[in-house]
């Protein structure tokens, strides 16, 4: 995608200049530096991300001075290079002493068709940072197609500005503590949020927060790094059960306003109240955000760094859980390639991909998972993959038919058990689905061994991933692939070393 370039705003902060004077930045290791230069808690950056396929541009919204600062004290400046967008820290000297990778959904929207035609639209989003003790400059970078970053944003910030809001938390919201009694700072912080939970459904929340931890904790590399994770439940209680459904005609009145049809995509549910899901999180100390919807269908959601969805109560449940924390977490791809998405060309032609699971395989004598690779397995690797398209494009057409029949029928009111029908239809032609490939998978040859498989990043061809299947590739409860559980790894050392 082509941005054009806005000019770098200048050190304002709420219209006032700001005069940077000189601050010492001590050359000091391991937590010294961290306290040397901030406060253990937490500066929340609320600002709105606008444009379109062709243009961004940023503005601030508010400051607030939050509690506890989560991350680690130590790995303070990103070194993954994940993301489309880098949020910075800067002294006085522009030496950086913060940076944190990210995904947007704006980013999300201008890969779409409408913002294609320069069609903008405007989203709330927050970057988090540790209050720093002195004046600093904060800045937004946008990393253009060739890899190369451009500068979107600038603001100076004064620590002691009174107009960074100190407002006490939203009443009324409801925590379940973290099991885990290690030190924040040394662990990820995993904050499940939960949406369209009546005060009726409090107890349902627990349970739901308590299921889902424990699946978690069963899959590696999480089950073998348990001791790194804390994972909290926090609920503001909605008016009404469930979430929106606007293809369906179903319209909620929830406290963090998920939808389903984000994006235009049926399945795909995100929440644009940024601000909301924010204040609620901010109850307790979290790295990663994610919204746990009350709902039985199919849908989700994961944008690295930013926050991910699932809904509670579907029989894929525990693998949308984890396929999307794989996204918001550590920044991992989508492998499959057959399933419709709201992008076009989300990953420029002859550019090799950031993410760890995903490869172009421009330069095949580097591939990025090569000390990996199963000896004697052929790269690329073959794996009869016309067979499972013919499969899988069948099953996509069916689903789709099934969906938009339940949505006809729910828009124009048809009979309860009529939509009870045609939903455990779909329900069904899911699983059968799912078991019919699990067993092609188990009888495939290449099946287990580390490789090249062709097809992943929503390209049928010319992308590559690690091996036959994968949590990344299709629905269930399986293994990451090799290339996967590096890079989950890699990312929990960032926040626990």
């Amino acid at each position: 995608m082509k941005r054009r370039h806005f000019p770098a705003i200048g050190l304002v902060l709420f219209g006032s200049v700001l005069l940077m004077p000189v601050l010492a930045v001590p050359v000091l290791a391991g937590t010294e530096a961290f306290d040397a230069l901030f406060l253990d808690e937490t500066l929340r950056i609320d600002y709105f991300h606008t444009g379109d396929a062709a243009a961004e541009i940023v503005a601030v919204d508010q400051l607030w001075r939050q509690g506890t600062w989560a991350g680690s004290r130590v790995h303070l400046v990103d070194d993954l290079d994940l993301g489309r967008y880098d949020a910075k820290l800067l002294d006085s000297g522009g030496t950086v002493i913060f940076s944190r990778g990210f995904d947007s959904y704006f980013a999300e929207w201008q890969s779409t068709g409408p913002a294609a035609e320069g069609v903008r639209r405007t989203y709330h989003e927050s970057v988090l940072v540790p209050f720093p003790k002195g004046p600093v400059t904060f800045t937004l970078e946008s990393r253009r197609d060739d890899g190369s970053w451009e500068e979107i944003f600038r603001l100076g910030i004064d620590p002691d500005d009174f107009m960074i809001r100190k407002d006490p938390l939203p009443d009324g919201v409801i925590v379940v503590p973290a099991v885990n009694p290690a030190d924040s700072h040394g662990c990820v912080d995993v904050a499940i949020v939960g949406e369209g939970y009546t005060a009726a459904e409090v107890e349902k929340f627990k349970d739901d927060v308590s299921r889902f931890r424990d699946a978690m904790l069963r899959q590696d590399p999480y089950r073998s790094q348990q001791e790194k994770f804390k994972i909290w439940g926090v609920l503001k209680p909605s008016q009404e059960s469930g979430c929106d459904e606007p293809s369906r005609g179903v319209h909620r009145n929830t406290s963090l306003g998920c939808t389903f049809d984000s994006l235009g995509s049926e399945r795909y549910l995100l929440t644009e109240d940024n601000r909301a899901m924010r204040d609620v999180a901010a109850h307790v100390p979290y790295d990663v955000l994610y919204v746990m919807v009350n709902h039985e269908r199919y849908g989700g959601g994961g944008i690295y760094n930013l926050f991910c969805t699932f809904t509670s109560d579907n029989q894929f449940s525990e693998y949308v859980f984890l396929h999307e924390f794989g996204h918001s977490f550590a920044g991992l791809a989508d492998e499959y390639y057959t399933s419709s998405t709201a992008y076009n060309d989300f990953y420029p032609r002859g550019i090799e991909p950031r993410e760890r699971n995903i490869t172009r395989m421009l330069d095949p004598g580097r591939l990025k998972w090569a000390d990996r690779v199963t000896p004697g397995t052929p790269v690329p690797t073959p794996w009869h993959k016309d067979v499972y398209d013919a499969m899988d494009v069948a099953y996509q057409q069916k689903r789709g038919e099934i969906n938009e029949t339940i949505a006809r029928l729910m828009r124009y009111g048809a009979p309860e058990a009529e939509v009870a029908s045609a939903m455990a239809e779909g329900e069904e032609l899911s699983l059968t689905h799912q078991q019919e490939v699990d067993a092609w998978f188990a009888a495939n040859e290449a099946f287990g061994r580390v490789g090249a498989f062709e097809g992943a990043g929503y390209c049928s061809e010319g992308m590559y991933r690690s091996q036959l299947d994968c949590i990344m590739f299709t629905k269930g409860i399986k293994p990451f692939c090799a290339a996967c559980r590096r890079g989950i790894n890699e990312v929990i050392g960032r926040y626990t070393e």
